[in-house]
């Protein structure tokens, strides 16, 4: 019988910010000849369709605590536990070579039964804050991949600067040339993440109103804006004569993203990746209810860099953004600075630095 492929682990939670670098590690380790499970719950199992179809799906029984009465809370203990007797069973079936997490309740299972089994084990960290369950688990793995920097971690963790995977759709624009603004047609891409996105369709477009005629003439507008928020922002647009693209998703973020002049966006990991990534100059808005106020943390090297403007919820205000926008787009010179900052944090390298990673961990097991 010939020797079965390495095989990797990868545990992730359900929300596109754990599924996305999870599904960017996956290919890349297909394409190197690795074996790829993927361990989630049912809630994650419905972000996959975007894996290659050789990864083995397997759906583990997790929970969370954050919804739900004294009652639901009291059930999670359980079925997590339940999660990490069954994830044990199949590790022992077949041992991995090397178990990632990505986060999530859904992580816990395979990240404790590797703990257990003690498989060769590593955490990657999207946020500049550790969220609750790498927080667990980031004392008991060999190292934290992460995908902001600088991340708040604990004293004595192994650490590497990954970044964060972008889509290959982001690669193919990676540090695409930035027209600074002018007297010519200029673009706006605004996006605002799943949650929290209202204030971006309450502020920006009369803020954007609010701008000199000269500047409002040249503008054209891609703004992401939730179904319960479009038709408003639409008519907002119409009634001032703005030029407008408003959908609920863009699917050519990429490609309105390398077109745009200035970026207006929440700070989640992804989205300041691809900013990073593509390089432009933007205004970030961090989500005030991000759990330990992440947001703000990934919006921090931008920032430091000078290629960002961060302006916190409690200082977004139409006047404000009004303010900073023409600031951007009246100065070619300050924006390009920007791009160029911007870009010098980008990680394009990210999925390959992870991969080494996990190859370096598997090197000295014997399995």
């Amino acid at each position: 019988m010939s020797e079965k492929a390495p095989l990797l682990v990868i545990a992730a939670g359900g929300t596109g910010g754990h599924m996305f670098p999870a599904q960017a590690l996956a290919e890349a380790m297909l394409r190197k000849g690795w074996r790829v499970k993927l361990s989630t719950d049912a809630r994650g199992a419905r972000y996959t369709g975007g894996f290659p179809h050789t990864v083995e799906i397997e759906q583990i029984a997790s929970a969370t605590f954050a919804r739900g009465g004294i009652l639901a809370k009291l059930a999670v203990i359980p079925k997590i536990a339940g999660g990490v007797i069954g994830s044990v069973f199949k590790m022992l079936g077949d041992k991995p070579d090397v178990v990632v997490g990505f986060g999530g309740y859904p992580s816990i299972p395979a990240l404790a039964a590797a703990t257990i089994l003690r498989r060769p084990r590593m955490i990657h960290e999207q946020n500049g804050v550790l969220g609750r369950v790498n927080q667990v688990f980031a004392k008991r793995v060999s190292g934290v991949a992460c995908g902001t920097w600088p991340t708040e971690l604990p004293e004595g963790i192994d650490t590497a600067h990954t970044g964060n995977p972008v889509r290959g759709t982001v690669l193919e624009r990676a540090g695409a040339g930035y027209i600074p603004p002018g007297d010519y047609p200029m673009s706006l891409l605004v996006m605002g993440g799943s949650q929290g996105a209202r204030i971006l369709s309450d502020v920006v477009p009369p803020a954007i109103a609010a701008l000199p005629l000269d500047i409002l003439q040249n503008l054209r507008v891609s703004h992401q804006a939730r179904d319960e928020d479009g038709e408003r922002v639409v008519q907002f647009y119409a009634e001032h004569g703005i030029n407008a693209d408003v959908q609920p998703f863009f699917h050519d973020v990429p490609n309105r993203m390398s077109e745009a002049q200035l970026v207006i966006s929440r700070a989640g990991a992804s989205s300041v990746a691809d900013i990073s990534v593509i390089g432009r100059p933007s205004i970030l808005v961090p989500f005030a209810a991000a759990t330990g106020d992440h947001q703000s943390a990934n919006a921090r090297g931008l920032s430091d860099a000078g290629g960002a403007i961060v302006m916190p919820e409690s200082t977004f205000t139409v006047e404000a953004l009004s303010e900073q926008l023409a600031s951007v787009l009246t100065n070619p010179d300050g924006a390009q600075l920007m791009a160029n900052a911007a870009l010098s944090c980008g990680k394009p390298d990210a999925t390959e630095q992870l991969v080494a990673l996990v190859e370096t961990l598997a090197t000295p097991q014997s399995t």
